[in-house]
């Protein structure tokens, strides 16, 4: 299984990791990027074995000649521990790749459908060749799978129709429940990233009397940068002390103008907060009478709804019970068994190929 250690896929992979090591099943990471830190590496160890490789993600490079060594070495880590599939979390990993393994391949998010839903535009003629590569992973793929119905429709409505496509909602390790809270809004999101609206956020937080607390970083890998005015910044900080912050929080905010899942969403709800989500495709479809809503472009909007949640107390209670039955179904369990599903059927199938050669 691949992963990287700058992004949301860290934590999907550790997650499902937990889930299907439960169900027998052996895990080596192979790790591309930037090094991981020491708390990451004795996590991943805890669940399997780790390879880092000298080798960039797509994201990070201007140039799909600085990745194109990426899928060899891949193959290489699969075949020196003799694994039986390929789990890829960048689909431009499976390009080409030299294996007679099964490839299952995840879309967690793209450059092609951020720049669609963050600014209407279709990917920059710099950025084309991430289009081309991410079509041509999905083709070599034996399964693609996204993390939402909503995420499913924008790939194909931006690279065409992808075969073998399906839907497998992602899950989390954090044990659900209620506790003590204090007042204040948290939000939590890489806020160098334009498409977590951070600007939105601390606009809103000018306009409310609540304290607004944000974490994660505000310099992007490249250089960009959101300055917070109005927030209460507390940088990047590890997943446990941002759970920790999300358990004492009366309220979580994601303002996200594209999320193709929203795990910080989940883990919220698992904390027993109240949600406070813009509204997308993907947090209608995934919670939907759970939540309330706002308007992503207009802080008013923001601000408003999470003042009248704090001053109704009964309005959150409702929120509260209802989100955390749903995050409840968002479970590791759930999770392991539909990749399981997916795994067997093409683990069976390869077998199946093989079994007609040699006859």
């Amino acid at each position: 299984m691949t992963v990287d250690s700058v992004g949301g896929v860290w934590r999907y992979a550790m997650d499902l990791a937990a889930g299907l090591r439960r169900e027998g099943v052996e895990i080596v990471f192979a790790g591309l990027g930037p090094a991981p830190s020491e708390t990451q590496v004795s996590e991943a160890r805890a669940l399997g074995k780790l390879v880092w490789l000298d080798a960039p993600l797509d994201w990070m490079v201007t140039s799909r000649a600085e990745i194109a060594g990426a899928p060899d070495e891949i193959a290489r880590i699969a075949r020196d521990n003799a694994v039986d599939l390929l789990h890829l979390n960048l689909p431009s990993q499976a390009i080409g790749i030299d294996t007679p393994l099964p490839v299952v391949v995840v879309s967690h998010s793209c450059v092609v459908t951020w720049f669609a839903a963050v600014r209407g535009t279709p990917v920059p003629p710099d950025w084309a060749w991430q289009r081309d590569v991410n079509r041509e992973g999905f083709d070599c793929a034996d399964s693609v799978l996204s993390p939402s119905e909503s995420h499913a429709i924008a790939l194909q409505a931006t690279y065409g129709p992808i075969s073998r496509l399906r839907v497998v909602y992602n899950a989390s390790r954090i044990e659900a429940g209620q506790h003590p809270k204090k007042t204040f809004v948290f939000a939590a999101g890489r806020w160098w990233d334009e498409g977590k609206n951070g600007a939105v956020l601390d606009r809103a937080a000018a306009m409310m009397s609540l304290p607004v607390v944000v974490a994660g970083s505000s310099v992007g890998p490249t250089g960009q940068r959101l300055r917070f005015s109005n927030a209460d910044e507390r940088g990047p900080l590890s997943h446990a002390k941002a759970v920790a912050l999300m358990q004492c929080a009366r309220i979580v905010v994601s303002p996200s103008v594209y999320e193709p899942f929203g795990l910080t969403a989940l883990e919220a709800a698992r904390c027993g907060a109240a949600l406070v989500l813009s509204d997308i495709p993907t947090y209608r479809e995934l919670w939907d009478g759970c939540a309330l809503f706002f308007d992503p472009y207009d802080p008013m909007s923001l601000a408003s709804v999470c003042t009248r949640l704090n001053d109704n107390a009964e309005l959150r209670k409702e929120l509260v019970t209802r989100s955390l039955a749903r995050a409840c179904a968002f479970n590791l369990e759930r999770q392991a068994a539909s990749v399981l599903e997916t795994y067997a059927h093409l683990t069976d199938h390869t077998l199946n190929l093989a079994t007609a050669e040699q006859s």
